[in-house]
């Protein structure tokens, strides 16, 4: 009993000190009162659709980083592999049916054919790709840019267009795909359109004028970036290479 009159107590000089603060409060008081109050909130909401933003546009970056791995991974000799394997298990399943089950005889037939046709588009797009390195490393514009780096000099606009226009013909919408997962700055382009090409770090940093610290950071920070999360530079690398 002694307990709930102390907070019945206590409560009333709470509400009387509240009256008297009323009550001393100028109107210019309660106007910036007033003011800080909505300004606090309208920061507060800023703040977390700001959070909510990031996190959405991190997580459609992700989406496509997935999207392209896993197409990246269907074409892999790792694929290939897995998918004879797979193509075995059903000729095995299939010859056991004989002539009986018609019906899933064919659907059967359907994956196997399915999976034979998804091996022989990854074979294609090995060969493309071990082309794709020939034809880059023999264009004019690879060997003028080693040409360049004989000569310690930078390349010009002109070297970084010829250079953009050999990679896209050959890794097709290599530079559209990069802006889709993050809107690069012009040194951070050109050195993932340099690491395409197998250019070293330090040799990237002579082509930018930029030092090969510069170089390391800008690869680690584009990782993270496209990523959500921390990784060396290497990582970044074999993303690249990747695509």
């Amino acid at each position: 009993m002694q307990t709930v009159f102390l907070v019945f107590f206590s409560f009333k000089v709470y509400l009387c000190t509240m009256n008297l603060t009323m009550t001393i409060l100028t109107d210019r008081e309660w106007f910036l009162l007033i003011l800080g109050s909505i300004i606090y909130i309208a920061l507060f909401v800023l703040i977390v659709q700001n959070s909510r933003r990031k996190i959405l546009n991190l997580q459609k970056r992700l989406n496509k980083v997935r999207a392209i791995q896993d197409a990246q991974q269907a074409k892999s000799s790792e694929s290939i592999e897995q998918n004879k394997r797979k193509i075995a298990e059903l000729e095995q399943l299939i010859h056991k049916l004989g002539d009986e089950n018609s019906v899933l005889r064919l659907e059967l037939e359907e994956k196997m054919a399915s999976l034979d046709f998804a091996n022989t588009v990854a074979k294609i797009e090995s060969e493309k790709r071990a082309q794709a390195e020939t034809v880059v490393f023999g264009s004019d514009i690879y060997l003028h840019v080693k040409g360049l780096l004989a000569k310690g000099l930078a390349m010009e606009s002109e070297d970084w267009k010829q250079l953009e226009q050999v990679v896209n013909s050959v890794y097709t919408s290599f530079t559209e795909r990069l802006f889709t997962l993050y809107p690069m700055s012009e040194q951070d382009y050109h050195v993932s359109l340099l690491i395409k090409v197998r250019m070293q770090p330090k040799d990237i940093g002579i082509l930018t004028v930029h030092s090969k610290e510069s170089v390391s950071t800008t690869r680690s920070r584009l990782y993270q970036k496209v990523f959500g999360r921390k990784g060396s530079s290497k990582e970044w690398d074999d993303f690249i290479l990747s695509l």
